[in-house]
C-alpha cells in the first residue's frame, strides 16, 4: 500500500464511489441543516459546528434560527443580541465573525452567499474547508473540504505519517483531498467524508468492521488505527487566575462588557480586579481585593465564593469569585450595566459566569 508521500496514484475514483455508495445507504440524512439548499442555514450550520460537536449545536441552531430566520434578520439585528444567542456555545469569535459575515454578504452580494469558494473564503470566520463545504452542500459546486474528521479518515486510510496540522503534511492531505474529489456526486461525497469522520472513523475505537474503505485502510492493514493520525505534539497548558466580583445590590448584578477581542470578546462578564494573569505572576488577591471594592458604591458585605476552574483551548483559568453586596450604588462608570439577577438567563454571559449567577440568583441564597 503506498503513502502520502507517493502522489502519482491520488487520482482514484473508486474512492469517491465508496464513500458516495456509503452514505447515501448509511450515512446522517436527517440533521436539520440537511435537505437543503440554503446557503444561509448550510451556512451557520458549518460555522456552529466548527470545533463543536452536532449534540451541542442542535438546539442552538433551531434557537438561533426562531430569532433569525433569514440573513438581512441576522444582518440588521444588534450584535449584543447575537452573542446573547451564542451563549454557551463556547469560541465567541464565531458569533462575531458570524454577524460580520451576513452584514458583508448583504452589502455585497445582495444577500445571496457567492457560489465560488475563494469568495466564500473571503468573508469573515469562513476558510478553505468551510467555504468548500458551504458551496458543496448549496451549489453542488466542486471542492475540496479538510476538516478534523475529513484529516482522520485520510491519515489512516493513506497511512499519513506526521500530525496532520503541520505545513507540510497539510499541505499534502489538500493535494490528496483535491485529486479524489469525484466528478459528480459532491453533496453525498462531501457529507459522507463529515459522516465517516463522525460516526465510524472516530477518534478511539473506530467501528472498521462497517467501514467502506477498510480494504483500502493502511492503518487497518497494519494495526495502527489508534496511532494514526499522530497526535499533536503536547504542549504544557499554562495556568491563569483571575479576581472576579459579584457586585449585587437590591436584586441586580453589575457586569462589565468585555472587548470586541480576546477570550470572552464582546461578552458581559464580571468585574476582574486582576484580568487573566499567570498564576506565578498574581497579584496578591487580598490585596487587590481589597483595592477594588469601594469602586462601585458602600459596601455593606463581602463574601468568597468557591473558586471555579474553566478550561480554555490554551490555557486553564482558575476562578476566584467574591460576592460584594453594596447598601448603595454608587454613580454606573461607562462599560459596566446592572441586570436584574431574575433575567441573568437571556444575558450574553460565559457559560461558567452564566452558571455561577444562576446558581447565585436561586431563592435559597438571595431570597
Amino acid at each position: 500500500m503506498k503513502r502520502l508521500t507517493e502522489f502519482d496514484d491520488a487520482i482514484d475514483p473508486s474512492f469517491s464511489q465508496a464513500v458516495i455508495d456509503w452514505q447515501r445507504t448509511h450515512g446522517r440524512h436527517c440533521l436539520p441543516w440537511q435537505n437543503t439548499r440554503d446557503a444561509y442555514r448550510v451556512w451557520l450550520s458549518e460555522i456552529m459546528l466548527q470545533q463543536t460537536q452536532v449534540a451541542a449545536v442542535l438546539g442552538y441552531y433551531a434557537r438561533f434560527l426562531e430569532r433569525f430566520p433569514t440573513l438581512q434578520d441576522l444582518a440588521g439585528a444588534p450584535i449584543e443580541d447575537v452573542m446573547a444567542h451564542w451563549s454557551g456555545l463556547g469560541y465567541y469569535t464565531r458569533a462575531r465573525n458570524l454577524h460580520a459575515c451576513a452584514i458583508r454578504v448583504v452589502n455585497e452580494y445582495g444577500g445571496v452567499f457567492p457560489a465560488d469558494p475563494a469568495l466564500l473564503a473571503d468573508l469573515p470566520g469562513i476558510g478553505r474547508s468551510t467555504a468548500a463545504a458551504i458551496t458543496a452542500f448549496s451549489n453542488g459546486t466542486r471542492a475540496a473540504i479538510l476538516d478534523g474528521n475529513v484529516k482522520r479518515v485520510f491519515a489512516r486510510v493513506f497511512g499519513v505519517e506526521g500530525y496532520p496540522g503541520e505545513k507540510r503534511i497539510e499541505d499534502g492531505l489538500w493535494r490528496r483531498a483535491e485529486a479524489l474529489l469525484p466528478e459528480n456526486g459532491m453533496e453525498s461525497y462531501t457529507q459522507g467524508l463529515m459522516d465517516l469522520g463522525a460516526t465510524l472513523c472516530t477518534r478511539s475505537k473506530p467501528d472498521c468492521p462497517r467501514c467502506p474503505l477498510q480494504a483500502r485502510c493502511v492503518a487497518y492493514a497494519t494495526g495502527r488505527t489508534e496511532e494514526l493520525p499522530v497526535r499533536k505534539p503536547k504542549k504544557t497548558s499554562p495556568e491563569k487566575r483571575a479576581e472576579m466580583l459579584v457586585v449585587v445590590h437590591d436584586g441586580d448584578v453589575l457586569l462589565e462588557q468585555r472587548p470586541g477581542s480576546g477570550i470572552w470578546g464582546g461578552l458581559l462578564s464580571l468585574p476582574e480586579v486582576d484580568g487573566h494573569v499567570g498564576i506565578e505572576a498574581a497579584r496578591d488577591g487580598g490585596i487587590a481585593l481589597a483595592a477594588s471594592l469601594h469602586m462601585f458604591g458602600e459596601v455593606e458585605e463581602v463574601q468568597a465564593l468557591l473558586p471555579l476552574v474553566h478550561v480554555f483551548t490554551h490555557y486553564k483559568l482558575h476562578m476566584y469569585p467574591h460576592k460584594v453586596t453594596l447598601a448603595a450604588r454608587g454613580a454606573t462608570r461607562d462599560g459596566y450595566v446592572w441586570v436584574k439577577l431574575a433575567e441573568i438567563g437571556a444575558a450574553a454571559l460565559p457559560a461558567p459566569v452564566k452558571k455561577l449567577l444562576i446558581d447565585l440568583a436561586r431563592p435559597s441564597l438571595f431570597g
